[in-house]
Parts: structure tokens; sequence; C-alpha cells
């Protein structure tokens, strides 16, 4: 809400200019999700944030409602998608399998030795998934290519 004044001059002005902003916080949705044609959705996230594992069962139950009925398949885009917070990506995977080991971390420390595992359930049913994938998606974007890929779960492209 507080107010910055600017003067801005690129190299092409004869003379600087002043503009007037104000203070916002922006926040970005990491999930952004359309159908394809009725049955078949698409969900672009595009990094994982503390809020992603709920804005993506959000969007799945968008999706199914707008199509006026359960999904019978879904693309997930993961490219470009740097990664981030480690909890989003075990949650955007346990909302498509019913059980298993979804990642573990280990570490020297025992602090450091971690276990995340499926608990279900599978919110598309069993409905087919393809991950796309790109050398620009990195770690929690991995996790859960990986993770849905190791289960049977999803066909990995990229």
């Amino acid at each position: 809400g507080t107010h910055v004044h600017l003067r801005l001059q690129g190299p092409d002005d004869a003379a600087p200019r002043d503009v007037e902003l104000t203070r916002a916080v922006i926040a970005l949705s990491s999930v952004s999700a359309r159908l394809l044609e009725p049955g078949y959705g698409y969900v672009r996230i595009s990094q994982f944030q503390i809020q992603t594992g709920k804005a993506f069962e959000r969007a799945l139950a968008d999706l199914a409602a707008e199509s006026e009925g359960p999904l019978q398949g879904l693309v997930l885009d993961l490219r470009n998608n740097p990664g981030g917070v480690l909890q989003a990506s075990v949650a955007v995977a346990d909302a498509l399998l019913t059980d298993g080991l979804i990642v573990y971390t280990e570490g020297r420390q025992r602090g450091s030795r971690l276990r995340f595992a499926a608990t279900g359930p599978d919110l598309l049913a069993g409905a087919p998934v393809v991950v796309l994938i790109n050398q620009g998606s990195a770690s929690a974007a991995e996790v859960v290519a990986g993770a849905l890929q190791d289960h049977g779960r999803a066909t990995v492209l990229g």
C-alpha cells in the first residue's frame, strides 16, 4: 500500500520521466488448468509452492466439474519447472497414487533421513496420465515425474 516514486530514463529518451507505483503483494498461482476436450484435462505446474498440492487437487475437481464427469485422462505439464517445496511435490504425486514410496532423502545425520509414502486415494481413479518434462524440469518436478513413472501410474515424455 505504500508508494514509491521512480525517475526513469532509457537510452533513447531525451528526458527522464517520473512514475509513481503502489506496492502490493502479488500472489502467483503455480497451477493452471484447462479442458483439452470433454473428459481430458491439462494441468500446468510452473513451480512447487507451499499451496501447490491443494491447488492441484482443486484444479482436478474443477476440471471434472467442467467436464460434467470424471476425467478420462490428464496431461501434467512440468516443463521448465525448476522445482521448489519438496512436500508440495509429494502432495501432487500422492493425489495420483494409492500407495507406495514417493521419495526418500538420506544424509549423514539422522534428521536428514525422510520417507514420503502415498496415502491415496488416486483422485483420477486410474485414468491415464502423461507427464511432460524437459531439460528445464528439475528437483521437485523430477520427484513427481519419477514417482509416477516408477509406480507405472504415468507415461513420462521429454
